[in-house]
């Protein structure tokens, strides 16, 4: 079993996944409103009672790991890491981008389409910035590192991609009004509906299961937060 956990935003989720079925069981989301301390471990110790699995059952951990709040991405890290230590056998571990995470239910559509589009993944960065990347169609497993974002006002965001002059790219994830408007004129670019940017720990784990399954495993010490520094 796998146990993914994501508090680098408000945005909390956890998830359990069967990865022998590659099903997931079972899921909370929730506005953790800088709350995620208090009810990350809560939150988990329900929902692995509710899908009936016991902490002996884990063999893998998966947290996001960044861009986000300073304490929001800790908060997983340390919990992946607490239960980790406290398991019979070290589970695999894997560390995924927040932004990967935000982009991957969008990879099998664009990848569908006659023309691919370019994937733009957005969040918020707090005080009217945001963090954002880019992800090819064909790309669902990519996990950038920290030259790869950028951060910035809703208006570099829109001379970022109309620089870029990209055809077409989907906007995806934390897109609020002021970030709509700044890409309104670009013909290009298509946002998709926010209620859809709500990140899922459901997400994190089927990309953590399907990089596990192609090799990539990691160790509860290499799971580390990623940080950007501003332009």
């Amino acid at each position: 079993m796998l146990l993914a956990m994501d508090t680098a935003s408000t945005t909390a989720s956890a998830a359990i996944y069967d990865l022998k079925k590659a099903q997931l069981l079972g899921e909370c989301t929730w506005e953790g409103r800088r709350r995620q301390t208090q009810n990350l471990l809560v939150m988990v110790r329900h929902l692995m009672t509710s899908v009936d699995v016991e902490p002996t059952d884990l063999t893998a951990l998966a947290v996001t790991t960044g861009p986000g709040s300073f304490t929001g991405v800790r908060i997983a890290v340390s919990a992946a890491k607490g239960i980790g230590l406290g398991l019979p056998s070290p589970p695999a571990a894997i560390g995924i981008p927040t932004l990967t995470v935000t982009a991957a239910p969008w990879h099998a559509l664009a990848s569908a389409c006659s023309a691919a589009p370019t994937l733009c993944a957005v969040m918020f960065a707090g005080r009217g910035r945001y963090h954002w990347t880019l992800f090819a169609a064909d790309e669902p497993l990519h996990r950038p590192d920290a030259n790869a974002h950028r951060t910035g006002t809703a208006a570099d965001l829109g001379a970022f991609l109309e620089r870029l002059n990209l055809h077409p790219c989907w906007l995806v994830g934390e897109v609020d009004a002021d970030l709509a408007a700044a890409v309104d004129a670009l013909a290009h670019v298509v946002v998709i509906e926010p209620v859809y940017g709500l990140r899922r720990a459901g997400v994190l784990a089927h990309v953590a299961a399907r990089l596990l399954e192609a090799g990539v495993v990691e160790s509860l010490s290499s799971l580390q937060p990623l940080y950007l520094r501003e332009p």
